[in-house]
């Protein structure tokens, strides 16, 4: 098997040692060429070059859920072609690896690359669901390229904590569960639109879902993960189904205490729930606008500010080795 492995240098929790000592745990099984990536979208680029290629198997990707982003958005460049395209191996590196531990693999790197090389072994794998999301025909975002998401994505109050731990990260903070949970706080207190939110929810052939605050999408279950702690917003969420909605009409500080504790208490059989709780599962295609402009972020990745996103759930759409 020839394998192409996608290596952040900057991965939270992996020290050059010890990927060293990945890396040649990985050869040992496959004719492996291991490329360190040197700027942001470099593995996007890797992702891309591996799905033209004619002689690339598989592609590893060491680090965390925006590496293994990038990776699927450069495999996928061209639509799913389940046959044709290299599958995809996660050796996880960052803080959280939601998308690797969704798929059952340990969240210790050097443990998932031994559960890697018994899957190879023993020839296992899984196709998996993706989201997608596009520019809404009509609207000034209309020409903002596709882009995939492996577990899951938000408008508005999620997004915009993710930019805020990305500006604290770019100061010299280190990426840990507390900063997450100090900007929680921050943009709660900065949020303009807690009480009457700007989002309407559109599906084909349903009355539009007026005024949410924030709405996060799910292609999995859990949401996230606080340490080791598992979050659900839907439960139900599958890589084997469309894509699932939370949608919150209020964040008054009543409501953020109700809702928080409800997520620091969910479980796979419920996620937050209230008056002001919409809960969408297995949708295929869908739309969000804003009346003002908010933040988009898609797997733990702030992508700048959007008012109108088209989302689609791609059922089988990637090979995943596990």
């Amino acid at each position: 098997m020839r394998a192409l492995l996608v290596v952040n240098p900057a991965a939270t929790t992996t020290s050059a040692r010890r990927r060293d000592v990945l890396i040649h745990a990985l050869a040992s099984e496959m004719k492996l060429e291991a490329v360190t990536t040197e700027y942001r979208g470099h593995a996007r680029d890797l992702g891309r070059q591996a799905a033209d290629s004619d002689d690339i198997d598989l592609v590893v990707a060491l680090g965390g859920d925006g590496t293994v982003n990038e990776v699927v958005n450069g495999l996928l460049h061209a639509g799913p072609a389940l046959e044709r395209l290299p599958g995809l191996a996660v050796v996880p590196g960052g803080s959280t690896n939601v998308f690797a531990r969704a798929l059952g693999l340990p969240n210790d790197p050097v443990e998932a690359t031994g559960a890697l090389l018994d899957a190879l072994r023993e020839g296992r794998e899984r196709v998996v669901g993706l989201g997608l999301t596009s520019g809404t025909p009509g609207t000034e975002d209309e020409a903002v390229p596709d882009r995939w998401f492996t577990f899951n994505a938000g408008l508005g109050f999620d997004a915009g904590v993710v930019g805020r731990v990305e500006q604290q990260r770019e100061q010299g903070k280190k990426s840990t569960h507390a900063l997450y949970v100090r900007q929680v706080i921050r943009q709660f207190l900065g949020e303009p639109n807690r009480r009457h939110g700007s989002i309407t929810l559109e599906r084909p052939g349903e009355d539009p879902i007026a005024d949410l605050v924030v709405a996060i999408v799910s292609n999995t279950s859990p949401w996230t993960y606080l340490g080791n702690r598992p979050m659900y917003t839907s439960p139900k969420a599958s890589f084997d189904t469309g894509v699932d909605v939370l949608g919150l009409s209020r964040l008054s500080t009543a409501a953020v205490a109700r809702y928080g504790t409800q997520l620091l208490t969910s479980s796979p059989e419920r996620g937050p729930h209230g008056k002001h709780v919409v809960s969408l599962h297995d949708q295929d295609r869908f739309t969000l606008h804003s009346k003002v402009p908010l933040p988009l972020q898609m797997d733990g990745d702030h992508l700048g500010l959007r008012t109108s996103v088209t989302f689609t759930g791609v059922r089988r759409a990637l090979r995943v080795i596990v």
